[in-house]
């Protein structure tokens, strides 16, 4: 049943979506709003500090940072998509346009794609750089880096694309109370009262190729990036490749697995207190510890960093 004074009505016509976001208890909505706070302070700031850093720095003008400068855009796209108005809404009025929030889709959705295409390109890098060595200049190129850079955005701007568009053609009757924190697909087929089969099987199709997918070329290139690591005979360089790959693989499996997890199964088993925490994980905890994991524990990050901070 619709919320009368969150959404007018012109028999399928939804104007407004209400979020329900999380708990209304005083105490706890204070707690959550400054994790979220705190979440989005170390996401954007540490993320744009790696932008900052590299861009500054000719020694890391390399393909693996190339590609860890793409996934810090990445993340403040994702993050500034979904936790400003998630904070607006602990604060002020939970309502979103219907524009608002298929926007809101589309430009997470985006986001959400592109960071699980780069984990593969990303993976790749490492991949040709521990194990095949000698061809990794030819092999990693700036062309082929534009290229996969190319590939990445595209892709998930085509899927973004799609599964918006499907979502667009649907209509919205059975409520406009959204069981989530931000609007995303699951959550939305559920207030649907038309049939969602089409937009489920893209969904599940998305998943397959974008997260199944491209976490069996991750694990497979890390399989053999641990191989060559096994056959080094310093120990030094074998505790230090382990540390990152260990770093990288902790990081790709906790993100891959709770979005796997959440496009994967039908809409109907959407449920609204286990997936919304899921949600967490995917749209607010990983994009604040990539800038940690990836660079922040890089020595050359953390030498060219001092170098920044000297000259200013």
């Amino acid at each position: 049943m619709l919320a009368p004074s969150r959404a007018v009505m012109n028999q399928t016509l939804v104007t407004e979506f209400f979020i329900l976001g999380f708990s209304e208890t005083p105490g706890l909505r204070t707690l959550l709003f400054s994790a979220f706070l705190l979440l989005y302070t170390v996401a954007l700031s540490g993320n744009l500090l790696i932008v900052v850093v590299i861009n500054s720095s000719p020694a890391l003008h390399t393909p693996m940072y190339f590609f860890l400068v793409n996934l810090a855009v990445v993340d403040i796209l994702c993050t500034s998509t979904i936790l400003p108005e998630l904070l607006v809404g602990m604060v002020a009025s939970k309502t979103i346009s219907y524009g608002g929030c298929m926007a809101q889709l589309f430009f997470f959705t985006w986001s959400m794609g592109a960071e699980l295409l780069l984990f593969s390109a990303m993976a790749y890098d490492r991949y040709v750089a521990i194990c095949r060595p000698l061809h990794y200049s030819a092999l990693m190129g700036p062309r082929v880096c534009a290229l996969l850079a190319g590939v990445v955005w595209t892709v998930s701007l085509i899927n973004t694309s799609v599964n918006t568009s499907l979502l667009l053609c649907l209509p919205f009757c059975r409520s406009n109370v959204v069981e989530h924190f931000f609007c995303e697909i699951p959550p939305l087929l559920k207030l649907s009262c038309a049939p969602t089969q089409l937009n489920e099987t893209m969904a599940f199709t998305a998943d397959i190729f974008l997260a199944v997918g491209n976490f069996s070329v991750i694990t497979l290139s890390y399989g053999c990036i641990i191989g060559s690591i096994l056959r080094m005979r310093s120990a030094v360089g074998k505790r230090r490749a382990f540390s990152t790959c260990s770093s990288h693989l902790l990081v790709v499996t906790l993100y891959y697995s709770t979005v796997i997890y959440t496009y994967i199964r039908p809409a109907s088993s959407y449920s609204l207190d286990k997936d919304k925490l899921v949600s967490v994980i995917y749209t607010s905890v990983a994009p604040s510890l990539n800038p940690l994991i990836y660079s922040l524990r890089n020595m050359e990050v953390k030498a060219a960093l001092r170098r920044l901070l000297s000259c200013s």
